[in-house]
């Protein structure tokens, strides 16, 4: 009675007779089965409930009658899990008088008992068809060992009973990991998927993220609009006001060198993307076309676009072998290309207005475009299913989480949004700190499985945020500098 009421912890919010019941579970399942009978033996505590071991008993006896009444007996189960755990016995019951050939007693236990006990009646016409069945018979006939069906039995009411009555699989891993996980959520510099210490509270210093300028690079003559890592992290894209592309190899210390100044376009280079296979890379030239690039070679392979499409925004799928183009004049709307320039579809019309960016989620299902600076629209290519989501302020730049799950957009309010692809959130997780008011600023998702969202900023800055995912749902989020 004593460990009924001990409570353990600086808060007083765990029970002790809880905590050793689910330190004896977990002794059992990581094959430590002395130390934990002489644990029970020691604390009085079971593993198992007192009700669990009758009806263990009955049914190992083969008192079926006392097994279904002990379960009637049990409180704080819902009509549900009762159910089901009477069908269960009243099926071994069943099958039990086939065994012995007494067909007779058993469908007249199915007549009497379970149609007249509020069983699910789809089970019940199910059964009752297995009663009739040569094969389900076979199954239990007398030549299988006796024992297997109840220890199949006991493992699925072991499944099924709540607690108190069943304590869940791994108990106590679980309840481990989920206070790692929280630790490792509040690191605001956590970015490994290295196994953390139980032996202290975890917390990582800033050396897992960039912090210090190892390297400046000078080859570009104007403005550097965007830079981009490749996939595999061998290579850094950059394009600039100067009208040129360049391709950077990135050296085992960390630093890049120059391997290919990608010059082509006669506008500013607004935006690069690397293909899935990091063997492509396009440009997009400011109101202009995308070329598509080798990048072992550096050379240009093909353009997509021209004056009557002029494009303002481009996305590979996830084969590396198509491509999708937005264009910014109304009504040209979306066209998705192959590698070749043959073009496998369109979306144009009127209601098709200037896209300002598109995106593909890496999964290949959502295509995500900007129409008309406030309005995302969320298209699946495989069911053609079509959501809208209005912004209040102009949109500057759309970004995929790289698990298909969730995207950010900019805006000119000085706020970044993030919006799962899903359409589960009723209202966007928010994040500021950072400065925009002139230029278009551009952020992404970063770091091991998007945990970061970093942004730039005007004041010549960047701003990175923890991704929390589905939990910052509906939150304000404040930008590190």
């Amino acid at each position: 009675m004593e460990d009924n009421l001990t409570l353990l912890g600086a808060e007083g919010l765990i029970r002790k007779i809880e905590f050793v019941r689910i330190i004896i579970q977990c002794l059992y399942s990581l094959g430590y089965s002395k130390s934990a009978y002489c644990l029970e033996i020691e604390s009085g505590i079971r593993c198992k409930s007192a009700e669990f071991e009758l009806l263990e008993s009955q049914i190992l006896n083969g008192s079926w009658d006392d097994c279904i009444s002990t379960l009637n007996s049990l409180e704080d189960l819902t009509d549900g899990t009762r159910a089901s755990a009477l069908f269960l016995v009243y099926k071994q019951y069943i099958m039990e008088f086939l065994k012995q050939g007494n067909d007779s007693l058993a469908l007249g236990l199915l007549r009497k008992e379970i149609s007249t006990s509020g069983l699910d009646r789809g089970k019940v016409q199910k059964l009752a068809s297995s009663i009739l069945s040569l094969k389900e018979i076979k199954l239990f006939s007398m030549n299988d060992r006796a024992e297997e069906p109840w220890k199949n039995l006991l493992m699925e009411l072991e499944n099924l009973l709540p607690p108190p009555y069943m304590l869940p699989e791994r108990r106590l891993v679980n309840l481990v990991e989920a206070a790692v996980t929280s630790q490792i959520d509040h690191c605001i510099y956590h970015n490994s998927s290295d196994a953390v210490s139980l032996y202290e509270d975890h917390c990582c210093n800033g050396d897992q993220l960039p912090t210090e300028t190892i390297q400046i690079l000078t080859d570009h003559k104007n403005e550097v609009w965007f830079v981009q890592f490749s996939h595999n992290g061998e290579y850094l894209a950059s394009s600039s006001s100067d009208c040129l592309a360049i391709i950077w190899k990135v050296l085992e210390d960390g630093k890049v060198t120059l391997k290919h100044i990608l010059q082509s376009h006669k506008n500013p280079v607004s935006f690069v993307t690397w293909s899935p296979d990091d063997t492509k890379l396009l440009t997009c030239g400011n109101a202009e076309v995308v070329k598509l690039w080798d990048v072992e070679t550096g050379t240009c392979k093909r353009t997509f676009g021209d004056h009557d499409f002029i494009v303002s925004s481009c996305a590979w799928f996830p084969d590396s072998k198509r491509l999708v183009c937005g264009s910014s004049h109304s009504e040209k709307g979306i066209c998705i290309w192959d590698c070749d320039g043959t073009q496998i579809k369109a979306w144009r019309g009127m209601r098709m207005r200037n896209i300002l960016d598109l995106a593909v989620t890496p999964d290949g299902i959502n295509l995500i475009s900007v129409f008309s600076d406030r309005e995302i629209r969320i298209l699946n290519l495989v069911t053609n299913a079509e959501r809208v989501i209005s912004e209040e302020h102009p949109i500057t730049s759309l970004s995929i989480s790289g698990d298909s799950e969730f995207f950010i957009v900019n805006l000119n309010s000085q706020e970044i949004h993030m919006w799962d692809v899903a359409g589960k959130f009723e209202k966007a997780s928010r994040f500021i700190g950072h400065k925009q008011h002139k230029y278009v600023i551009r952020s992404c998702f970063g770091g091991l499985n998007s945990r970061f969202i970093a942004s730039g900023s005007e004041n010549a800055q960047v701003y990175m945020s923890r991704n929390l995912g589905r939990s910052t749902y509906g939150t304000d989020e404040v930008l590190s500098q």
